[in-house]
C-alpha cells in the first residue's frame, strides 16, 4: 500500500492565526502542547540554547525521526539565555507573545530573572504555561522530572502486566504526551479568559503527575470501596468480560471486548457455544469477570484455528467486536489509515518521503494543516529577515 504523497501548505491559515507562543521546553510533553497549537495556525518559535532541543539527539538510523514530526510548522531561534542580553530579548519577545512555554526544573525560570513576576511586568495578558514533573510546589517539587518516574508513582505500572511478572512501564512517552494534550487544552482556556472575558494573564502549573493520574480514573475511590488494589490481569479488564488479546493461527493477535450482555451472549452464540449463555459461571458480567480464565480458554481455542484476517472476517460478520492487533509495518499496508491519510508521505532531505501523522482532531470547519517541516536550529540570514520585519526578532 502506497501513502498518498502531500506538500507542504505555507500559505495555509488556520484559526489560531495570531497567536504567538514562545516555547522554551524541551521533549515531548512541551512539544505536543504547542505542537498542537502549531497545528492550527499558532506561530510557535522554539527558543533553543546550546546543541538545541534534546528531541534533535533523537536519532532512528542517523535520521532526527522524533523532531520532524513533533517540530514541524515550528520557528527555531537559538539564544542562550545565561547570558543577560539574550534574556533582555526574550522579554522583547515576550511582550509581543500570548503564550510562554517553559519546562525547567522549579525554581529555574526564576534564578534566571525570568519568573512570572517579571513576565506579567512586560505583559501582563501573558499564558504562562510551567512543565515540571511534580508541580511547581510539594515535596518532590525539585525533583527530576522525567515521564518514566511519573508512570511508575502514578499508579499506572502497578495495573500494567501480569500479575506473576514485573509491573510495566508503557513502551511510548506516555506522561509526557498526556501532559501536553492537557496542557493545550488549558492555554485555550486561558487565552479565552484575556480575549473574550477581558481578563489578565496567569500561570498554569502543568506537571506531568497529575495529567496521568486524572485519567486513571477512580483508582483511590475504588481501594476506598473494597480496600483491594487493582490487581495486573494482562489484557483482562476488572470490569467486564470477556475482553482479552488472543494468538491465532499465524501468530498474530486478535483484540476481544464483550462489555455488554448482549455483546457476550453473540461471541458465545458466533462461536458455537450458545449452552454457554446459561452457564453459572457465565450467566452475567460478574460471573464472566470472575471467572476469565475458564472462558478465555474457550473463546482462545476457537481464535487459534483461523488466521488473524480469517478472524476478523468471520467476527465481523457475526457483528461481534473484535480488531487485529496491528504492528507498524501492517498498519501502513492498511486502507484505512491511507485512505484517511492517518499517515501521508511529506517531503524530506534524509528519507525522501516522511510518512507524517494527520492533523488531529480534524476540524471541518477550520481545519489544521501541516505547512512547515521542523527548522533547522537557529535561523539563516533569510528567516531572520523575514522575523524581524514580523516585530519577532528586535533591533536597535
Amino acid at each position: 500500500m502506497t501513502l498518498h504523497r502531500r506538500d507542504y501548505d505555507p500559505a495555509a491559515a488556520g484559526p489560531l492565526e495570531g497567536v504567538r507562543v514562545l516555547d522554551l521546553s524541551r521533549l515531548v510533553a512541551g512539544n505536543t502542547l504547542t505542537g498542537l497549537l502549531a497545528d492550527f495556525g499558532a506561530e510557535v518559535i522554539k527558543v533553543e540554547t546550546g546543541e538545541g532541543d534534546t528531541l534533535r539527539a533523537w536519532r532512528v538510523a542517523g535520521v532526527q525521526s522524533n523532531w520532524k514530526l513533533y517540530a514541524r510548522n515550528k520557528k527555531s531561534l537559538g539564544l542562550e539565555l545565561r547570558k543577560p542580553a539574550a534574556c533582555a530579548i526574550l522579554l522583547d519577545l515576550a511582550a509581543r507573545a500570548q503564550v510562554f512555554v517553559e519546562s525547567f526544573r522549579p525554581g529555574t525560570l526564576e534564578e534566571m530573572g525570568l519568573g512570572p513576576e517579571r513576565l506579567f511586568e512586560r505583559n501582563p495578558k501573558l499564558v504562562i504555561v510551567r512543565i515540571s514533573g511534580w508541580g511547581q510546589s510539594g515535596p518532590y517539587r525539585r525533583r527530576p522530572g522525567f515521564g518514566t518516574l511519573v508512570e511508575g508513582i502514578s499508579g499506572f505500572a502497578s495495573m500494567n502486566g501480569f500479575a506473576d511478572r514485573e509491573p510495566v512501564l508503557p513502551p511510548m512517552y506516555m506522561a509526557d504526551s498526556y501532559a501536553g494534550l492537557y496542557g493545550a487544552a488549558g492555554v485555550m482556556v486561558a487565552l479565552r479568559e484575556v480575549e473574550v472575558n477581558g481578563g489578565r494573564g496567569q500561570v498554569i502549573d502543568l506537571p506531568l503527575l497529575d495529567p496521568l493520574f486524572q485519567v486513571l480514573g477512580p483508582q483511590a475511590a475504588n481501594y476506598r470501596l473494597t480496600g483491594k488494589v487493582k490487581p495486573r490481569t494482562g489484557s483482562r479488564s476488572t470490569n467486564s468480560g470477556p475482553r482479552n488479546a488472543y494468538r491465532t493461527s499465524d501468530g498474530r493477535y486478535v483484540a476481544l471486548s464483550a462489555s455488554t450482555q448482549k455483546m457476550s451472549e453473540r461471541v458465545m452464540a458466533a462461536i458455537g457455544r450458545s449452552d454457554l449463555v446459561d452457564d453459572p459461571r457465565f450467566r452475567t458480567n460478574a460471573d464472566r469477570v470472575k471467572n476469565a480464565e475458564a472462558l478465555d480458554a474457550v473463546i482462545g481455542a476457537f481464535v487459534a484455528q483461523r488466521t488473524q484476517a480469517e478472524n476478523v472476517a468471520f467476527f465481523e460478520q457475526a457483528e461481534v467486536t473484535i480488531g487485529p492487533i496491528y504492528d507498524i509495518a501492517q498498519i501502513l499496508e492498511d486502507p484505512h489509515f491511507t485512505e484517511r491519510e492517518v499517515l501521508a508521505d511529506y517531503p524530506d532531505g534524509d528519507m525522501g518521503a516522511y510518512p507524517m501523522h494527520h492533523v488531529v482532531p480534524r476540524l471541518e470547519g477550520t481545519p489544521g494543516s501541516v505547512r512547515t517541516p521542523a527548522p533547522k536550529l537557529g535561523i539563516d540570514d533569510a528567516r531572520y529577515e523575514a522575523m524581524r520585519r514580523e516585530g519577532v526578532v528586535l533591533e536597535e
